[in-house]
């Protein structure tokens, strides 16, 4: 979800960046990670499908399985990762602190955090957009059918902003209720304190899963933004932003060539090392960096299966994150 810059932060936010930048010198991030001997890695404080911690205090999810990838490009081990959960409103401070090495955390790439933060996005994960879950007997279709609805949102993102534009233009009036957590939110929509509950869809969808009776809601087929995700880091470590960037379209890049993690012929093996072989030089990875990686959590279709996908309880189709070859806008610059 994106955060709301105000018009006077904005400015501090270019000047920090700027002092923060002109003069100093580059940090390195790898050689910090390899040092510690493990991967500091922010996350959400817990969002089914992306990241949920278990009773044993384990971590799993699409974002968590991102974080295991960079790992296993590192170390050859996808436990060596301390997860640091995060609410919204301390993410990027949290990057920006140091008090984490990636961020990755259902974040949206946009032109101020881009531009007016210390921050490199390194690619799209997730391509998402905003829109609105109801009780299904209501009978509601369409989002242009909430008029007068009083509406479930959380605080500290451009969500309800984006809401507002969209009802206003559309000459309808909504009231909304602003919670702090998505605990908080999920429990006043169940409750019925709300007619509609608002979010990113594939949240709603983390969010109807947890309901006493999902089915007895629906996410309406309207998308309001545009939200893609993924990875962010400090803009201040060219290698670092690079290792973290080509972990993505490795597994981007593997799924388009068939690559998973059950792959094991030689010849599989040999094209794998010739995949990786640029980023192994740069950043001194062994040779067959990508193969340890699917071996370890999969290619991107494997993760989107095991986290997300219509066998899970988030049931979400692969949709505009299907390859580009199968219908989606799923795309990664070739590794060659």
């Amino acid at each position: 979800m994106a955060i709301s810059i105000g018009r006077l932060a904005l400015p501090l936010l270019l000047a920090a960046a700027t002092l923060g930048g002109a003069g100093a010198a580059r940090a390195d991030t790898l050689s910090e990670v390899r040092a510690r001997g493990e991967l500091v890695c922010g996350v959400s404080e817990g969002l089914r499908g992306f990241s949920e911690k278990s009773a044993d205090g384990t971590w799993d999810g699409f974002d968590v399985d991102f974080c295991k990838a960079v790992a296993l490009a590192i170390f050859g081990d996808g436990t060596k990762v301390q997860y640091v959960p995060l609410s919204a409103e301390e993410r990027f401070a949290a990057l920006g602190d140091k008090k984490i090495d990636l961020l990755s955390r259902n974040s949206t790439w946009t032109m101020s955090r881009d531009v007016g933060m210390p921050l490199e996005f390194v690619g799209v994960s997730y391509f998402d957009g905003q829109g609105f879950m109801v009780p299904a007997l209501y009978g509601a279709t369409s989002s242009l059918e909430l008029g007068g609805a009083r509406i479930c949102v959380v605080s500290g993102t451009t969500t309800q902003d984006n809401a507002t534009a969209y009802f206003d233009h559309a000459g309808l009036k909504v009231t909304f209720l602003t919670f702090k957590e998505r605990p908080e939110a999920r429990a006043a929509y169940e409750q019925g304190k709300c007619d509609a509950y608002t979010a990113d869809r594939s949240a709603l969808a983390a969010e109807r899963s947890l309901l006493a009776q999902p089915d007895d809601h629906v996410i309406l087929k309207d998308v309001i933004s545009k939200e893609p995700l993924g990875p962010v880091v400090r803009d201040d470590d060219p290698t670092w932003i690079n290792l973290v960037r080509w972990t993505l379209f490795g597994l981007i890049d593997a799924e388009e060539n068939k690559l998973a993690s059950t792959t094991s012929s030689t010849d599989a093996t040999a094209f794998l090392i010739e995949m990786g072989a640029p980023a192994a030089k740069a950043f001194g990875l062994t040779p067959n960096w990508l193969g340890t990686i699917l071996a370890g959590v999969g290619n991107y279709g494997e993760i989107f299966a095991r986290n997300l996908g219509e066998d899970t309880p988030m049931a979400l189709p692969r949709g505009l994150n299907a390859l580009w070859l199968e219908g989606g806008i799923l795309y990664a610059p070739p590794m060659e």
